[in-house]
């Protein structure tokens, strides 16, 4: 019989994070969440309480615990990357940072885009912003995630991936309300806002990601690696599937040449090639498959 593994799983309260922990749980691996304290952990799991931001807090809270993974769901900055990569060093066997699509908000290719395309050896890092200041954070979310990936990176002692996640989709508990954007406009005949040249592009569902990650735990690759189902999306597309859960409703595209515009429309190519993952052995979906069912988990069978 093999030895349980002992998993970190820094924050995962929620969406595909608390599902990853399930995952973890049910193949018998000892889970370790760490948080500040706003949400327990699922039973079955350990809790330790921490800041993150704080070295000698998230010292403390490990006291002398190793593990053989650690899941890192909430870095977004270089400061926090260079403390992780220091108290961690030593400790773990792997370390899977959860990364995103926004790594690319610089590339400009209608080509999906591949991991070398951002190579974070070669991102250049700055401490000195204000990454603690969440307006800027929140405004900069690509470029912290890219700086974070960086300063793993740059240390090659430390056996580090990064799963740049597409778009995610499904689930009745998301929380980010975009599909409730569409929902809304089509119901009522309002005008949905996107841009003049509306560019596709990946997602993936919100169980396979968890799926992902679980399987990103046991294996022994390093470096950045794509996480996206097989296939395009458009606003069309989405709109297209949340149209069907409204058949009084009415959709109507209102092209704008400067301003905001709704989610999941883009002015350039949000494509990712997912072929590193493939090889790996890591078996995608189709995202046109499992859209209709991830677009009525979202808003409810009854498109509420």
């Amino acid at each position: 019989m093999e030895k349980a593994r002992e998993v970190l799983v820094i924050g995962g309260n929620r969406y595909f994070g608390k599902r990853l922990i399930a995952r973890l749980l049910a193949a018998g691996d000892r889970v370790t969440v760490l948080n500040r304290g706003s949400s327990a952990p699922p039973a079955g799991a350990l809790h330790l309480i921490a800041d993150r931001n704080d070295e000698n807090s998230l010292s403390d809270a490990l006291g002398s615990r190793a593990f053989d993974v650690v899941v890192d769901q909430v870095c977004y900055t270089p400061r926090q990357a260079a403390i992780a990569r220091r108290v961690f060093a030593g400790r773990t066997r792997r370390y899977v940072m959860t990364s995103t699509v926004e790594v690319y908000e610089y590339e400009d290719s209608l080509v999906p885009v591949r991991e070398t395309d951002v190579d974070p050896r070669t991102v250049a890092v700055d401490l000195e912003l204000p990454w603690d200041d969440l307006e800027f954070l929140d405004a900069h979310y690509g470029e912290g995630k890219r700086q974070a990936e960086a300063v793993f990176a740059a240390d090659p002692e430390f056996p580090y991936t990064a799963v740049r996640v597409a778009h995610v989709l499904g689930g009745a508990d998301d929380f980010t309300g975009r599909m409730d954007h569409y929902a809304s406009r089509i119901r009522d005949g309002r005008p949905i806002s996107v841009p003049v040249t509306n560019r596709p592009a990946t997602y993936i569902h919100v169980e396979e990601i968890a799926d992902f990650l679980f399987w990103a735990v046991g294996e022994g690759f390093t470096g950045p690696v794509n996480a996206a189902s097989h296939g395009l999306l458009t606003t069309e597309d989405l709109c297209g599937a949340v149209a069907a859960h409204f058949p009084d409703g009415k959709t109507v595209f209102q092209p704008v040449e400067v301003g905001e515009v709704s989610p999941f429309s883009f002015t350039r190519s949000y494509g990712m090639d997912n072929s590193r993952a493939t090889r790996l052995g890591f078996p995608f979906g189709e995202v046109q498959q499992w859209l209709p069912a991830a677009v009525a988990e979202t808003l409810g069978k009854d498109g509420h």
